[in-house]
């Protein structure tokens, strides 16, 4: 844009988005190193400072997985549709965790950052983008586990080893879940800086939304006249597709997808 009493050349133009999906992508992959710095810091500074560092990612997951083992296999005595219990809720809480770790995440991103966001100017989905990554790194660690476990398993015939065309469907429910992820947390993000109280009701919010997801129970033992609840619930079919590729049960069924 011109400027006609000195003849100087602007050399970019801030102007507040047009629309919804007025995103400028290009702008965002202008700031990729940006991204990266993010990425690391998040990963970096999770479990930093603390004793046992990184064996935080496995340990997490472990002890959900042997908590739900105990209260609701072996105290409710609640059916795994014939899949050993480790493997049923490790796989269950590994993806859930990357879901509602990228949506409690980008839901501070306005609050958290603001100190940031003050000072200068960078594409504000940065942020967000460099939580859904590094949770992506988190998860990859964690599948890293299940997968151990699984062949562990599979090579002791406690489970079928079988490679089923649903497994070519992971990159896709991966990408369903940082969306998901990612489109709820900036909405709550969005509205927690009018409205605090919705931060504080985030995470409590997140805990009710996994007991109405087959994580802890598979999607057979809903009566049939509460299954469209689950239908309903978009986070039921991809652990429920997760499931299927690997244990060869659940239901898979590409129009939930």
């Amino acid at each position: 844009m011109a400027n006609n009493s000195t003849g100087d050349q602007w050399t970019s133009v801030i102007r507040p988005a047009g629309g919804w999906f007025d995103l400028d992508l290009s702008e965002l992959w202008r700031y990729r190193d940006l991204v990266m710095l993010f990425v690391w810091r998040d990963f970096v500074t999770v479990y930093k400072q603390t004793i046992l560092g990184p064996l935080w990612f496995l340990l997490q997951p472990l002890l959900t997985t042997a908590v739900f083992a105990l209260i609701f296999g072996g105290i409710a005595k609640i059916s795994t549709d014939g899949v050993p219990m480790v493997l049923f809720y490790l796989l269950g809480t590994v993806t859930w965790n990357y879901f509602a770790g990228c949506l409690v995440k980008t839901s501070a991103t306005f609050t958290g950052n603001a100190h940031i966001f003050g000072k200068v100017y960078f594409p504000r989905l940065t942020v967000p983008i460099a939580i859904v990554i590094s949770s992506l790194i988190s998860f990859a660690i964690q599948m890293l586990l299940y997968l151990g476990i699984f062949l562990f398993y599979a090579a002791q015939g406690w489970i079928d080893l079988v490679l089923r065309p649903a497994l070519l469907l992971l990159p896709l429910l991966m990408v369903q879940m940082a969306a998901l992820g990612l489109g709820c947390g900036v909405i709550v993000s969005s509205l927690t800086t009018r409205y605090r109280d919705l931060g504080l009701l985030v995470g409590f919010g997140v805990q009710l939304w996994m007991f109405l997801t087959p994580v802890v129970y598979p999607s057979s033992l809903v009566p049939t006249g509460w299954r469209w609840v689950v239908a309903c619930n978009p986070m039921s079919a991809v652990i429920e597709t997760f499931r299927y590729a690997f244990h060869g049960v659940g239901v898979f069924s590409a129009t939930r997808l």
